[in-house]
Order: structure tokens, then C-alpha cells, then sequence
């Protein structure tokens, strides 16, 4: 019961944002009792701390087992940001903010792990995409991930980027490819144009 109380509990937050559900808008969605809610998470924080290392965990494994692949690095940033956008629905950005702002010890915790996993993930794939011959040679591995990983948390700003201007998938897509454009050897240059071709969207 308490893996499907997750489960559930994690789907409405995303939907709908964790200050806006309610332990029993759950127990309603689920047909239990909120006393059985309670019987394992001892209160709304604590479920939703679950709720945010469920979603962190499953996101992380997906992105070891897409890195144990051992894919062209270029390649590899692709398949990772797909990835993570079929995980979250990234147009819903209400949960990100009420967490932050609610639950600011949870969401501290979780920037703080994104950052140290992000980090090991970028400079990794940059390490690999020197070796191989398409990122140049002469960048600074630890700037440039952290670069990145500024980007990528900008883009979110709505404040900056409105959604009703530039979807999330948009916002996403543009920036991997201005990334690597300014890191890619004319080797990879090929590579990521002839990438972008076959699967990239404009919408």
C-alpha cells in the first residue's frame, strides 16, 4: 500500500503542484481512508519527500542506463533529455515552484543532488566527447558543466523564458543544441547536424 500511495500521491503532485493536494485529495483519488495515508507517512511532508527521491531515483537510474550504453556523446545528451522530458511533464511547471517554496529544506536537498549527479553526468560526457574528437579539446571541463547545468536551470525561468513565448520542449531543445555548438570540433559539428536532421523537431 505504501508503494501505491506513492505512486499516486507523486502523479497529482506533479500534475497539480504540492501545496494545491491535499492528503485527502489522495485518499479520495485511491478510495482509502487518509488514516491509512497516515499510518505510513507520519505527515504531508514526509510524503512528499518520498514522493521527490521516487521521482529523483527513477530519473537517475534511467539516465545510468542510457550513459552504460556507451553512445556517441552527442548522441547521449539527446537520448538523456528525452528521456527526462517523457519522465516529467516539464509544461507543468507549478510543482517545481510550490516545492521550492513550500518545502524549501526538500527542494534544497534535491537541487544539491541534481547538481552533484548532473555534474559527474556532464563531466563525464565531456571527457569522452574530447577523447573521441568531437568537443574541442581546449575547454575547461569543470566550467563548462557548470555552465550547463546554469542553462539548464534557467531555461526554466518563467520570468525569462513565459511558456506562452517558448514551450518547455522548445526551451530544451534549443538550448542542448546552443551547448553543444559552442563545444563540438567540426567532426562533431557533422555529427550533430546530421543528428538534428533526422530527429529533431521544430514544434
Amino acid at each position: 500500500m505504501k508503494n501505491k500511495i506513492i505512486e499516486k500521491a507523486t502523479e497529482l503532485f506533479l500534475k497539480l503542484g504540492f501545496k494545491s493536494v491535499t492528503m485527502d485529495d489522495i485518499a479520495n483519488e485511491m478510495a482509502i481512508s487518509k488514516k491509512t495515508i497516515y499510518t505510513h507517512f507520519k505527515n504531508k511532508t514526509a510524503l512528499v519527500k518520498e514522493c521527490t527521491c521516487t521521482v529523483m531515483h527513477g530519473i537517475t537510474d534511467g539516465i545510468d542506463e542510457i550513459r552504460s550504453q556507451n553512445q556517441n556523446p552527442i548522441i547521449e545528451l539527446f537520448e538523456i533529455k528525452k528521456f527526462v522530458m517523457y519522465k516529467i511533464d516539464n509544461d507543468h511547471s507549478s510543482p517545481q515552484f510550490q516545492l521550492q517554496k513550500y518545502y524549501p529544506e526538500i527542494s534544497g536537498n534535491l537541487k544539491a543532488n541534481h547538481f552533484e549527479k548532473m555534474m559527474e553526468y556532464t563531466r563525464n560526457n565531456l571527457r569522452r566527447g574530447i577523447e573521441q574528437g568531437l568537443y574541442r579539446s581546449n575547454i575547461n571541463i569543470e566550467f563548462i558543466a557548470r555552465l550547463y547545468f546554469l542553462g539548464i536551470h534557467g531555461i526554466k525561468d518563467q520570468n525569462l523564458f513565459p511558456l506562452e513565448k517558448f514551450s518547455i520542449k522548445f526551451a530544451n531543445e534549443e538550448y542542448l543544441e546552443y551547448h553543444l555548438r559552442g563545444i563540438v570540433t567540426s567532426e562533431g559539428f557533422n555529427t550533430l547536424n546530421k543528428f538534428i536532421k533526422a530527429h529533431q523537431t521544430n514544434d
